[in-house]
């Protein structure tokens, strides 16, 4: 299991830009899809984001394509989340998730694919 620790969330204004950072421990050569969901209150816990470490593929989910990028930093076990112009829909708890599965299109957004979580970090836009 890899342990995940989320930074950079906090409260901007729509169109604001952020980016959330997500930092792997030693175990992360293990993982092999690692990204991002969020929750809202009343929600249920929703797909964002996701790459293959070192690889090309990335998933996104519709509501994001376009204005959030995910990236990675192999060297500093980090993943990031670039949110360009979010709206306040985009408010939510971000989780960071890994798996030593490798990420498919028709299963990155399951959450029981992911066996490692971060504790979230906090997003709130406002209008």
């Amino acid at each position: 299991q890899v342990h995940l620790m989320e930074s950079g969330g906090g409260s901007v204004q729509a169109g604001e830009s952020l980016r959330l950072s997500c930092t792997a421990d030693e175990y992360f050569l293990s993982t092999n899809c690692m990204g991002w969901f969020r929750q809202a209150p009343g929600k249920e816990r929703e797909g964002v984001a996701v790459l293959y470490p070192g690889g090309q593929n990335t998933f996104y989910a519709d509501s994001v394509k376009g204005r959030f990028t995910i990236s990675e930093d192999n060297a500093k076990r980090t993943v990031y989340l670039e949110m360009n112009n979010p709206k306040p829909e985009d408010t939510a708890m971000y989780y960071c998730a890994a798996s030593s599965f490798r990420c498919t299109s028709s299963r990155w957004y399951r959450l029981d694919e992911y066996n490692s979580w971060g504790q979230g970090t906090q997003v709130t836009v406002s209008s």
